[in-house]
């Protein structure tokens, strides 16, 4: 029987699954996480890891046909990653499907034309598909740019206010709590230990720090409390972004920093008072297994 592939690659995590011609999930499984930014020849090797620990995870399966959004692909890489796939794992060029993680994200969630859709884990980013099939962005522009509201902003404003504070009074000061958090989470007190960790990391490591954020918010830490009710508003700047160009459609917001703290998804709520506002949880992997099943019946039926 055959059976067919569909990959979430995210900056953190990666999630695959296999269905077969009865759209019936029969394996599924995780790995760690890679962009599609081919060109970085580091980010390319990532790439390449977690495609390879896939391929040896499905071989037995050997399946016809895959469908992979994976995080910051763009159109210049589809050629060197499609041609990665079909090393791997045997697939002809012609049945593999390539497209970022969004618009998979997307597809799982809203029919094209019908809603916005923001997520926020490593980065974050705001999309609407519309019914012609443009894709509308807002945000996501990666660490160095912007990327408010996610994980890795999080992290990094949490270690920019603990470091003020120490530079004006030569310790945490008001941020003890928060400062606790983030020194077990990185390993030990002290710039060696903070430096090491953020410049010998990527923004997905960086980002895990977010945890250590919600933890002190949880203790009480009012700066940590403060951050995560900047991340909320940064968020719902993408979603109100989106509706202003495109139309008062519903929200749905996905991805690790929704359910990061207590306060965060009624926050969310609050800021867009006139916007119907969902936190769905989906799969994509298995969207991405069953858009891959439906291309191939096509193709199949084409010919």
């Amino acid at each position: 029987m055959p059976t067919f592939l569909g990959v979430d690659i995210g900056g953190t995590a990666s999630r695959w699954a296999l269905v077969d011609e009865n759209s019936a999930v029969i394996a599924r499984g995780t790995t760690d996480g890679a962009t599609g930014h081919a060109f970085n020849p580091i980010e390319r090797e990532r790439l390449l890891a977690t495609l390879s620990t896939i391929a040896e995870a499905v071989r037995e399966f050997s399946p016809v046909s895959a469908c992979l959004g994976i995080t910051g692909l763009g159109q210049g890489a589809h050629d060197p990653v499609r041609n990665m796939v079909t090393a791997l794992l045997g697939i002809e060029p012609p049945a593999i499907q390539l497209g970022d993680d969004m618009e998979l994200a997307f597809r799982a969630t809203f029919a094209p034309g019908t809603g916005h859709l923001i997520s926020a884990g490593t980065g974050s980013i705001g999309l609407h598909l519309t019914t012609e099939g443009k894709l509308i962005r807002v945000g996501g522009r990666g660490l160095l740019i912007d990327d408010a509201g996610s994980g890795t902003w999080i992290a990094l404003k949490a270690l920019d206010q603990l470091y003020r504070r120490i530079d004006e009074t030569g310790d945490p000061a008001d941020a003890a709590i928060l400062a606790t958090e983030l020194y077990a989470e990185m390993g030990g007190e002290g710039w060696d230990h903070s430096r090491s960790f953020v410049y010998g990391s990527d923004r997905g490591r960086i980002g895990t720090l977010a945890q250590a954020v919600a933890r002190a918010a949880t203790k009480g830490d009012v700066i940590a409390t403060d951050i995560l009710a900047r991340a909320v508003v940064e968020l719902a700047r993408l979603a109100s972004a989106l509706i202003a160009r495109t139309g008062p459609l519903p929200v749905a917001f996905i991805g690790g920093i929704i359910t990061l703290h207590p306060s965060i998804k009624p926050a969310l709520e609050k800021a867009l008072p006139h916007a119907v506002v969902s936190f769905p949880q989906i799969d994509a992997a298995a969207h991405a297994a069953q858009w891959a099943r439906q291309n191939s019946q096509e193709t199949e039926t084409s010919q």
